[in-house]
């Protein structure tokens, strides 16, 4: 860590001090540990890489997921990214078809389309493309997003098996998502529902995100793939346990500066609006990172934030560019000190998404294309 008042730039960094690292080396790490927490016998696992791998850069970290079985992505761009960069494994994508004009992107072998209506089979049936996906059908279950009901369920198969059957699609399997899986009596009904609907229909199974698979590891038993996404990146799905608790590392920090110092006098505002008062006099950072950073607007007064390896917190209302915090826990700090808004110095996103109230993958994907993200053990790559 360098000196307290030495300010820290990455080589080759642009002068505005603000960026985020992400290591790749934690992804596998992370990876290892969902393995780690399958039942024996363990099924395939997709890592899912939707969002440009949750924000952290999917040429970054695929090379940290080469023991992964496959990738899930959101939508057909997201797959063909994956081939560009060299993945020539099995590559599911959860959007599907979009419209029927999306059968012409069905150019890459081992691709795997998740299906949530009858039409999409019905442009499959008439695709001019040669290669022929494997279809997942989306059992709607209890989040209800997209997917077929308990009643549509097996007609829809039957309508797969059909084409299947005539070479027009792949193998047909069965997928769930949990709505409630990162509580503790939130995915048995669920999922003894969705094992009744498919009850006599061959074809592998796929279930459980991160949260399921750390909590109701036991369902794996029963499945053929599941999909983990969030705690890839060493975020915790959970708000009774901690990333550290589970076993998993930060993939991804938040790193800036204090750029200014403010003596305020008892009775002052800070920020817009003077959405914090002072109550005595009081020393205020200026830290360079506002919300066109990415940085929740709405966090409040009381974010911890992490000045000079001392934790602190957040004052009034975050602006575009800047932020300001207490500096009252952090005596030695002065222009340059180095700050860390999330994932190191004991300061978890997930910690940071819950005092704003939201979750840690908004804060990740959320990162805004103007923060320079360096790579852990090198230079900036964006």
């Amino acid at each position: 860590m360098p000196p307290v008042n030495a300010p820290y730039r990455p080589e080759g960094l642009l002068a505005r001090p603000l960026y985020a690292r992400v290591d790749a080396g934690a992804v596998a790490h992370n990876l290892a540990r969902l393995r780690a927490a399958l039942p024996a016998g363990a099924p395939r696992l997709w890592a899912t890489v939707k969002a440009d791998a949750y924000g952290h850069g999917l040429a970054r970290v695929l090379p940290a997921l080469r023991d992964a079985d496959g990738l899930a992505v959101l939508h057909l761009d997201e797959a063909r990214a994956c081939r560009r960069l060299g993945w020539r494994g099995p590559v599911l994508v959860y959007g599907g078809l979009y419209s029927q004009a999306d059968t012409l992107l069905l150019d890459t072998p081992d691709l795997h389309l998740v299906i949530t209506h009858a039409a999409q089979l019905q442009w499959l049936a008439q695709s001019p493309a040669a290669e022929r996906p494997a279809v997942w059908l989306r059992f709607a279950g209890d989040i209800h997003h997209t997917g077929f009901s308990a009643d549509d369920y097996r007609p829809a198969f039957e309508l797969a098996a059909g084409l299947a059957a005539r070479g027009l699609i792949g193998e047909v399997g069965h997928l769930n998502h949990y709505a409630r899986a990162d509580e503790a009596d939130g995915v048995a009904a669920a999922d003894t529902l969705f094992r009744q609907v498919i009850n006599g229909l061959p074809g592998p199974v796929s279930t459980s995100n991160s949260a399921a698979v750390l909590r109701h590891g036991v369902l794996a038993a029963g499945t053929q793939w599941v999909r983990p996404g969030l705690a890839l990146y060493g975020a915790s799905p959970f708000a009774d346990r901690s990333a550290a608790d589970l076993g998993l590392l930060p993939a991804m920090s938040l790193h800036s500066q204090v750029v200014g110092i403010q003596r305020v006098k008892a009775g002052a505002g800070v920020g817009y609006s003077g959405a914090f008062q002072a109550v005595a006099p009081m020393d205020v950072g200026i830290v360079t990172c506002g919300y066109a950073d990415g940085y929740p607007r709405h966090a409040p007064t009381g974010t911890p934030v992490v000045v000079a390896g001392a934790r602190t917190r957040l004052l009034g209302r975050v602006s575009m560019d800047m932020m300001a915090v207490d500096l009252g826990p952090v005596p030695r700090a002065a222009i340059g000190s180095p700050v860390t808004l999330w994932g190191a110095d004991g300061l978890p996103v997930e910690e940071v998404a819950s005092s704003a109230g939201t979750i840690a993958a908004e804060l990740l994907t959320g990162l805004s294309a103007r923060v320079p993200v360096a790579q852990a053990g090198a230079g900036p790559v964006r």
